[in-house]
């Protein structure tokens, strides 16, 4: 009731007392301002799509509320509360003619006139135009407008392709010479990297808004041609620049979302941005999404498409109101969109405008839309463009003059032409000059880094001690913790006394440390508050008052940065978009998100693979995430064993046949420079400390894939000493033998390469089979970029030792076909790479303990079996 009778006041064009004190007089039927399209608990059947059977009887008990709250049942109203919120058919209340109808005829509407310009220049060139839905454009500016009045300076959306090229023109105010030029095939790129089609690229602008005369930012997120991808990078990304400025109610920062029907409908992503929405780490306060329902997908049409009526109907999961709109009626339109600005404003909940429209094109210019949909295609080319019919309508009602009307269209048309000519001055294309998401002062004013060189990771022993002193007790008092965990907490505090770090210690250390240098530090995902294998314990839960906590980690320092951790919704696809949206706002945060077990990670795959791996190649955007997954063989069956190595390893973007050049300067950090992303899997908790602390510390940003371990967690040799955390060291891309066989490296006949937990199983069985000083071997702790100058001296240092790649995986999947051929690379060829590993295979691993268990065995055999590889020599 509270919702309905505030909405009502705060939202009708008439207050509820003004209402009650004329309705007894005179009720008009255009004082009706929404009328509801159908009944929230009748059949679908009951209900027709184009009008609703029971808005009088809902609007009548309004009515009577309104008089007299008493008079109308209690379960009646909240009945009437819930379907009134739902789903609405609108019109604007009568308007003021000369409020406003004028300006929008001549500032807003001409722009509709941009798709036209296009066609006539372009007319053979895909632009997915806007044709059939032109109202979008004054629609985002009124919704613009309204929540500038109200407060908010910076908008960040996210849209398809469909009318990008009129948003960044009209809305975000893009110089249109920029986005004519995109046109030109004769244009050099001047930025590293592929580059994007140009309905694919963002944009970033500060501009006054004319209407309330304050400043606004807009960002526009550039985004793949995968429908909807970008929703909860967009929601990421307002979240962290909500958070950035202090804004804990979204009243200064929001996100608008474009939407076509068949996407909205039909894509999971959509449904899982929306149950993001609140959730207490992820909440935005609300969300204006703007649906262009062209009631066609490509080609197929809406009965083909969805169960439900509406293509908005996954809105009513968080029972956002949705406001269905003639997208012919621009007053409505406008209304509208005025309406949904000032709900997101009055109660921060998402909310959605349905413009009913069509598209006047096939799916893009060249595309034949009468091959499938021909009545529907005949009817459209009937159809007068909305344009077209306002200005005549307004020219009817003598609120314009045709030659008033005329002189606009000339006025605009002139702009284009001009820029047009202005375009073709350019000889150079910069996507730099499409960023959505600037970092200033990070970069130099040419946007590279302001050096190549990373200072050591390693800290004074007092800060790693403090850091594990809180790490392994409770900073709070009178809180009950549980007793399995006091255990551990000891535990913890034996490892600090004795300088030593296993690997959630290692963690601890790395995040406490950058937090006291204020870097900010959000940690997302399933269960990492305590982490999958009970490991990280970051949220300490009374045992004796419910939803009493306590996070150690935010009582390190005095003036430390924040730490986020937070546990989130079963969702792999939508937090790790959310949370790469958070990692575009600043560099200066460690965004991690870690999946439950490594091989979740292919639910999110678009996410990986549109916008993580080629992200900066696309759009010159770098972006510092952290991927932790979880990885390894331990005989638990074919899921949760592999997060796959392979399928990152082969997206790297560096030539297996190509040695660089190992003289060059600073040759590791060049080589991280160059790289799409990096991919570790660590042996030792010190090692990952270092690579975290190495991802804030480098002069620019890149993705960074962890896999991360399982038994190693507790392994009673993954232990690190403080020694090799100090001021001066740094993260090994390359750990070398250091037992006897390096003192002898003649003697040694076999050199085994191997990275991650197998190395403990190939250490065990080496001492066990008395082979120490006979085989060296040497672990690769980052496996790209590949660290070619560090390989090159460990094969010159055994030059009597055969090479041979050890991996637990099988031998079609982890790091086999991506480390053999650089290998191979580094020594001229001059030698083999055997291997040592599991067969190939369908599946990861097996779900038997005992072929588990054999399979293990057999590769141990095969390493350290020095006349395996004779037969095939």
């Amino acid at each position: 009731m509270f919702h309905l009778r505030t909405c009502a006041t705060k939202l009708r064009p008439l207050t509820a007392s003004q209402t009650v004190k004329t309705f007894s007089q005179n009720r008009p039927a255009a004082a009706r301002t929404f009328g509801q399209i159908r009944c929230y608990t009748a059949p679908m059947a009951a209900e027709p799509f184009l009008s609703g059977t029971s808005s009088n009887y809902v609007e009548e008990m309004y009515y009577a509320w309104l008089e007299n709250p008493k008079s109308v049942h209690k379960g009646s109203m909240a009945w009437t509360s819930l379907t009134w919120t739902r789903s609405f058919s609108c019109r604007p209340p009568p308007s003021s003619a000369g409020r406003s109808r004028r300006c929008r005829c001549g500032r807003s509407s001409v722009g509709w006139r941009f798709e036209e310009f296009l066609q006539r220049k372009w007319s053979s060139e895909k632009r997915f135009g806007l044709e059939g839905c032109e109202v979008l454009i004054p629609a985002l500016k009124t919704i613009i407008d309204k929540s500038s009045e109200n407060g908010v300076d910076q908008v960040i959306m996210g849209m398809p392709h469909r009318g990008r090229l009129n948003v960044l023109a009209n809305v975000i105010r893009k110089e249109l010479e920029q986005i004519f030029c995109q046109f030109d095939s004769k244009l050099e790129a001047a930025d590293e990297g592929s580059g994007d089609v140009k309905y694919h690229l963002g944009m970033y602008h500060r501009r006054i808004n004319r209407v309330t005369d304050r400043n606004i930012t807009l960002s526009l997120v550039a985004n793949p041609s995968h429908l909807e991808a970008a929703d909860p990078v967009v929601m990421g990304k307002t979240k962290a620049e909500q958070f950035y400025c202090g804004d804990t109610e979204g009243k200064k920062v929001m996100a608008i979302l474009l939407h076509g029907d068949a996407a909205f409908a039909g894509q999971g992503i959509v449904y899982e941005t929306f149950h993001l929405s609140d959730l207490p780490s992820y909440t935005t306060h609300g969300t204006v999404h703007v649906v262009v329902n062209n009631q066609i997908g490509f080609t197929t049409d809406p009965r083909m498409a969805r169960s439900s009526p509406y293509p908005t109907d996954v809105a009513r999961v968080v029972n956002a109101p949705i406001f269905h709109v003639n997208s012919d009626d621009p007053e409505a339109v406008m209304y509208v969109c005025q309406v949904a600005a000032e709900w997101r404003n009055t109660f921060h909940k998402d909310v959605v405008v349905d413009l009913v429209c069509y598209r006047r094109n096939g799916h893009n210019e060249m595309d034949e839309p009468m091959f499938t949909q021909p009545l529907m295609y005949k009817q459209i080319r009937k159809q007068k463009p909305v344009l077209q019919k306002y200005a005549e309508l307004l020219v009817s009602q003598g609120v314009v003059n045709q030659p008033e009307y005329e002189e606009e269209i000339s006025k605009y048309d002139k702009i284009c032409e001009e820029a047009f000519a202005r375009s073709k001055d350019e000889k150079i294309l910069h996507i730099k000059h499409w960023l959505d998401s600037p970092w200033p002062g990070f970069f130099t004013l040419d946007g590279q880094p302001r050096s190549m060189t990373c200072p050591s990771t390693g800290l004074e022993e007092d800060i790693l001690t403090h850091i594990g002193s809180v790490a392994s007790s409770v900073p709070v008092e009178n809180f009950t913790i549980h007793g399995g965990l006091s255990r551990i907490l000891k535990t913890r505090g034996e490892l600090v006394k004795n300088r030593t770090v296993d690997w959630a210690l290692a963690e601890y250390m790395a995040f406490g440390s950058l937090l006291k240098e204020g870097i900010h530090i959000r940690l997302s995902g399933q269960d990492v508050e305590r982490g999958t294998f009970s490991h990280r314990h970051h949220v300490l839960h009374d045992q004796n008052v419910d939803k009493k906590t306590c996070i150690p980690m935010n009582h390190l320092w005095p003036n430390q940065a924040p730490y986020t951790v937070c546990n989130s919704s079963l969702s792999e696809y939508g937090v790790l978009g959310f949370e790469l949206g958070f990692a575009m706002a600043s560099p200066n945060a460690l965004v991690l998100w870690e999946a439950q077990f490594g091989d979740f990670h292919n639910t999110a795959q678009c996410i990986i693979d549109q916008f993580i791996c080629p992200g900066q190649a696309k759009w010159v955007r770098q972006n510092g995430i952290v991927l932790l997954l979880p990885h390894g063989m331990e005989g638990m069956g074919p899921e949760h064993s592999s997060a796959r190595p392979e399928r990152f390893l082969q997206m790297c973007n560096d030539d297996p046949d190509v040695l660089p050049n190992l003289q060059e300067e600073n040759f590791d950090i060049t080589q991280l420079y160059d790289c799409n992303w990096v991919v570790v899997n660590c042996s030792s908790p010190g090692n990952f400390f270092h690579v975290l602390r190495r991802q804030i510390l480098l002069p620019f940003r890149k993705p960074l894939i962890v896999f991360t371990p399982k038994s190693l967690l507790r392994h009673p040799e993954a232990r690190t000493s403080f020694d090799e955390m100090l001021p001066g060291t740094h993260f090994q891309r390359v750990i070398p033998e250091n037992g006897p066989a390096a003192q002898n490296p003649e003697n040694v006949k076999r050199l085994l390469f191997c990275t991650g937990k197998v190395y403990y199983d190939l250490t065990r069985e080496r001492k066990a089979r008395d082979m120490v000083e006979q085989v060296a071997i040497t672990r690769i702790e980052q496996l790209s970029p590949f660290p070619f100058d560090l390989l090159l001296q460990e094969v010159q240092k055994y030059p009597n030792a055969e090479l041979a790649w050890c991996q637990e995986e099988h031998k079609n999947q982890g790091y086999y076909d991506y480390v053999k051929p650089r290998l191979r690379t580094t020594i001229s060829r001059a030698k083999p790479v055997w291997y040592a590993g599991r067969d190939p295979a369908a599946a990861p691993a097996t779900g038997n303990k005992k072929t588990h268990l054999t399979e293990l065995q057999r590769l141990l055999d095969t390493a350290f079996d020095l006349d395996a590889f004779k037969n095939f020599s």
